[in-house]
């Protein structure tokens, strides 16, 4: 006859092997639904790295340089942010050419200021005229003849140089005056180690020397990029701040190299003497 406290062992023996099996059981349905997981990830993994190789592949590379596109090195990645910007003041931009560099106007001794009244901020700069006189006169003459007025500026660099890009009436990166001035400055002693200070204003060109027209570039972050791009001014520190906020918006591209997301459109364009 088995006795009580036999029985009371069998019985807990049972309840254990009850609990293992549960446990079994529990372990296998895991692995069961952890590998289904794993193997959907998997897919979708696979399927987002071949989207992504295909996007590369068929990538339209139509990068053909313009002869008369003013460009400023290249470099790469960015986000879709809200546009911090207000729309731009009625108008349209003029289309005007001049055959020549225009006459010196300007005093050489004198202190100028330019002041780019935009729809993200005003940006004022303070201007080198002694160091670069041609490129100083030029703007005094295009601002008087509000050559910049309304004009987007079209390119933004967030990856590698930290340049916003401004000056072409069409928008497109390959427009200008009509006629080309000379580089200058190019010793300037804040370019050091081939590097553009935050705070700098400089020509934009096509790669060749004394091929600058009316784009310019502004640096709102230290770029690296070599003493080719006549720096003629000095950004305020609102300006900067106006700088900051439009590349906090980001590019269009994706890829650190485009449209900035802003709108960025000069409505007025002034040089004073001061």
């Amino acid at each position: 006859m088995v006795s009580q406290e036999q029985r009371r062992r069998q019985l807990a023996r049972e309840k254990f092997l009850r609990q293992q099996q549960r446990r079994t059981s529990a372990r296998r349905k895991a692995r069961t639904r952890n590998a289904a997981i794993a193997s959907v990830l998997g897919v979708i993994l696979i399927g987002s790295v071949a989207l992504y190789t295909t996007g590369v592949v068929l990538k339209d590379d139509d990068d053909k340089t313009n002869a008369n596109a003013e460009v400023t090195p290249s470099p790469s990645a960015s986000k879709k942010a809200e546009d911090p910007c207000d729309k731009p003041a009625e108008g349209k931009v003029k289309t005007q050419a001049w055959k020549k560099e225009p006459a010196m106007t300007i005093d050489k001794s004198a202190k100028y200021a330019m002041k780019l009244s935009t729809t993200c901020g005003d940006i004022g700069i303070d201007l080198k005229t002694s160091a670069a006189p041609h490129t100083v006169n030029s703007f005094n003459f295009l601002a008087g003849k509000g050559f910049f007025d309304h004009t987007p500026c079209h390119r933004l660099t967030t990856n590698g140089i930290f340049v916003l890009q401004c000056g072409d009436p069409t928008g497109q990166g390959n427009g200008g005056p009509g006629y080309n001035i000379p580089d200058e400055n190019l010793k300037d002693k804040s370019l050091k180690k081939n590097t553009y200070p935050a705070g700098t204003i400089a020509m934009a060109n096509t790669g060749q020397p004394n091929s600058g027209g009316s784009q310019f570039f502004l640096v709102y972050q230290d770029s690296p990029l070599p003493p080719s791009y006549t720096p003629f001014g000095t950004i305020s520190e609102d300006g900067m701040t106006v700088l900051k906020k439009i590349a906090a918006a980001g590019e269009s591209t994706g890829a650190g190299d485009g449209a900035p997301n802003a709108t960025v459109v000069i409505d007025k364009a002034t040089v004073s003497k001061s």
